[in-house]
């Protein structure tokens, strides 16, 4: 069921990795020496970095290496909601291919203005397999009257500080929410209650809390189906589930599903089942998060995410 999630996107972080590990193998000692310096070098620079200019990237190949690397914020851009407030789009990029990161909220992980603080993950898992970096993981809703005004996200790890702005003045970082037109694409509509609203783009949807113990398995549920905006879309629907915050492991029984058309155009939609297991006792949020295909994500479209909360006892 997994297979087909992660061919598409397969090469493309091949020829990374081929492109990082043929390197040394070509230059000489020398040269290499060279690289890394010019590697610890990088590192001060881009904890002064704020945002990108228009046309420039906040990703940087450069930056991997399996353990020991720090985690970079990323401010995807913004987008207009309904009711006339913006949402402010954050994502991640851990440098690390293979370690994984905790940092709590508090004085290493926080947003200001305070107001906003407390809905970024805790929990930063590596580079993921078949694409670049995490996309979109939170977003902040800001009022429409926001202005010139910044909500600024800082991640501090090793002696290092890394902070990123979301701001809404420039038209350079408007993103499309939930609909692409250009690719006649638009988000999956996620609902986490059988009987909910459903909900579209980065933004998503939160419910819960829903009750679990420790070392015991808890059944969680979503429904994905798609709005009909675009009725030649058959493309099935993928769901991927994540450790959002929390203080313990979480384990899950199925971490990755694929909905085909005939699943996901039934009444009321699908319903993609997981089995959670949570390692210790505490408060949780799993995010699950429903897309397309992997490549859609560099157009910063087309996802929904959903957010459970989970309240874990003895």
């Amino acid at each position: 069921m997994t297979a087909a999630l992660v061919a598409g996107g397969g090469r493309r972080i091949g020829r990374w990795t081929r492109r990082l590990a043929l390197a040394p193998a070509l230059a000489v000692s020398a040269a290499a020496a060279c690289l890394s310096a010019s590697l610890e070098a990088q590192l001060p620079r881009a904890s002064q970095q704020r945002v990108a200019e228009p046309g420039e990237t906040q990703f940087n190949l450069d930056f991997l290496r399996p353990s020991g690397g720090p985690v970079i914020p990323i401010f995807e851009g913004w987008y207009r909601l309904p009711d006339g407030s913006y949402a402010l789009s954050f994502g991640y990029f851990n440098v690390n291919t293979e370690e994984i990161l905790d940092i709590p909220l508090g004085e290493d992980n926080f947003l200001e203005p305070s107001v906003y603080d407390g809905v970024q993950p805790t929990h930063f898992l590596p580079v993921p397999e078949g694409d670049r970096r995490h996309w979109g993981v939170f977003t902040v809703t800001v009022p429409s009257d926001f202005g010139d005004g910044d909500v600024v996200w800082s991640l501090r790890h090793d002696g290092r500080t890394y902070s990123v702005p979301g701001r809404i003045r420039s038209p350079h970082y408007q993103i499309n929410g939930w609909v692409f037109p250009g690719r006649e694409s638009s988000s999956p509509v996620l609902r986490l209650e059988r009987d909910g609203t459903g909900a579209q783009g980065p933004a998503g949807i939160s419910a819960g809390p829903v009750s679990a113990k420790a070392g015991e398995p808890v059944r969680l549920v979503a429904w994905a189906q798609r709005d009909g905006v675009f009725p030649d879309d058959l493309r099935p629907i993928h769901l991927r589930w994540f450790k959002h915050r929390g203080p313990g492991r979480v384990t899950f029984g199925e971490p990755e599903a694929e909905v085909p058309h005939e699943a996901w155009s039934a009444e009321g939609g699908a319903a993609v089942i997981t089995d959670a297991t949570f390692s210790e006792p505490g408060s949780y949020v799993v995010r699950v998060l429903a897309y397309n295909r992997i490549p859609e994500f560099e157009f910063q479209c087309c996802w929904t995410n959903g957010y459970l909360h989970v309240e874990v006892g003895r």
